[in-house]
Parts: C-alpha cells; sequence; structure tokens
C-alpha cells in the first residue's frame, strides 16, 4: 500500500504548495492538513512540516506551533516510527518540540533555531549543504550519496543553531549534525544546516530545498540553459528535488 504523507499547514504557514508540488512530482502520494483537521492525522504514514511563519514566531520562531495538536500528532507519530521531515520554519518547531537533537525530553529543547548573527537581520541567499553523516544514519537521506550536495534557499531571520557547549558537544557525540553549510550564511554553530534525532526517522533543515527543486529555479546552470523553450525540461525536479526523492525512496 502506498505510503500517505500529510503536508501540515499551521496559522500561518506558506511554503506549503510548493512542498506538496515537488512531493508530487517525486512520486509521492502527499496533501496539505489544515490545523482544524489535526484528529485525521492518525491515518498518515509520515508527516512533512513547511515553512513560513507558524504562529507570526511569537515568543520564538517555531515556539508556540510545537505546543499545537498537529504537533501532539508528529511527535506521536515520530516516536511510533514514523518519518517526519521539517523545513525552516518546520525545522524550528521540530527543535521546539524536542523531537530533534532528540537529547532532552519532549518540549524541553536542548537546542533551538534562533536570530542570525552578527546582527539579527533576515537572510535570502541561494547556499549548498553538505551531506555530513553516513546517508543510512538518517532514513530521509539514505538514498544519497556519501557527502552530497544538495541547492537550497536560505530564508529565515531565525535559523542560527544556539546551544550550550555542552549541549553541543551532545550534538556532535551523538552524529546528529545531518547537513552543514559550504558556506555559512547566519554564524550558525557548527556549520549546521540540519540535525536530525538519534533514531534517525526525523530531519529537520533549515533552508529551503524546495526552492530550488525544478529546473527552471536555477536557469543560469549548464542543465537549465539546455531546458530553455523545452517545458517538459524546464519543469523537470532537479536541484533540491535529491532531498524529497530521497525521502520517497525512504518511504518505500
Amino acid at each position: 500500500m502506498t505510503a500517505r504523507v500529510a503536508v501540515l499547514v499551521y496559522p500561518g504557514t506558506n511554503s506549503e504548495e510548493e512542498t506538496l508540488r515537488i512531493l508530487h512530482d517525486v512520486g509521492v502520494n502527499a496533501e496539505l492538513v489544515h490545523w482544524s483537521r489535526a484528529e485525521t492525522l492518525g491515518r498518515y504514514d509520515a508527516f512533512v512540516l513547511p515553512g513560513g511563519f507558524a504562529y507570526e514566531d511569537r515568543i520564538r520562531a517555531g515556539a508556540v506551533a510545537a505546543h499545537d495538536r498537529l504537533t501532539d500528532a508528529v511527535i506521536e507519530g515520530a516516536q511510533g516510527g514514523k518519518l517526519v521531515l521539517g523545513i525552516c520554519n518546520g525545522a524550528q518547531m521540530l527543535l521546539e518540540a524536542g523531537l530533534v537533537p532528540g537529547t532532552g525530553e519532549i518540549r524541553r529543547p536542548t537546542a533551538a533555531f534562533t536570530k542570525n548573527a552578527p546582527l539579527g537581520k533576515f537572510v535570502c541567499k541561494h547556499v549548498y549543504v553538505q551531506l555530513a553523516i553516513d546517508p543510512t544514519r538518517c532514513a530521509i537521506t539514505a538514498a544519497l550519496e556519501p557527502q552530497a550536495f544538495i541547492p537550497a534557499w536560505a530564508a529565515h531571520g531565525e535559523g542560527r543553531l544556539a546551544a550550550s557547549e555542552q549541549h553541543l558537544a551532545e550534538i556532535r557525540a551523538g552524529n546528529h549534525i545531518a547537513f552543514v553549510y559550504a558556506a555559512n550564511p547566519n554564524g550558525s554553530a557548527l556549520d549546521v544546516a540540519a540535525l536530525t534525532n538519534r533514531e534517525g526517522n526525523v530531519l529537520a533543515i533549515m533552508p529551503h530545498p524546495e526552492r530550488d527543486a525544478w529546473t527552471f529555479n536555477h536557469p543560469m546552470t549548464q542543465i537549465g540553459r539546455a531546458a530553455f523553450g523545452n517545458v517538459v525540461k524546464a519543469l523537470a525536479p532537479s536541484g533540491g528535488s535529491l532531498l524529497f526523492e530521497s525521502f520517497a525512496r525512504a518511504l518505500q
């Protein structure tokens, strides 16, 4: 039976449509689930938390959403072994919920994605992230090549990983650093762009791979130039779609 994936829509989510589109393009049976339908989440096999500004990022980015009924179901599912992918605001929620890096208690976070350094300004920048773990350490990355590079867009005001020295040491020792930035855009500790939990079924990634997931997103590359004037080629998944293709493989 084909796995069903819920793309969660919180009040303030704004990246759900392109996230849903790339999931469909790589063959995932995904659908949007509005916050008013939290009671339906038990029927889904995996969850994707897209980007945005849930609950206006009050208190801290992801802090309020981490206590939403939608997140109750995500926590229960993750603890039961379901795959969970959080992107940008979704990644912030996963840290605030304590699912990632998962070194403490639920909803008692040991790390957070906080204001960018040095001035706390919003960053909008094309980036590359590199896989920093053995691909099989995390189910969602298992189909990637070792040390794979993924293009993405950093688009956040609070994307800098911050934690105490003790917890940073735990993150490093526990092999929780899934991706690092090729060039750090925000001062993130340990150059972290993404973290995974102990069990490897939850991935929180700050930059947006879905915003560089089709050939038309990068027209100045050799592949992009070759697709000029060809709608089919221009709409073909490429670039950041690699992560979603790996996610699709994991669901199989």
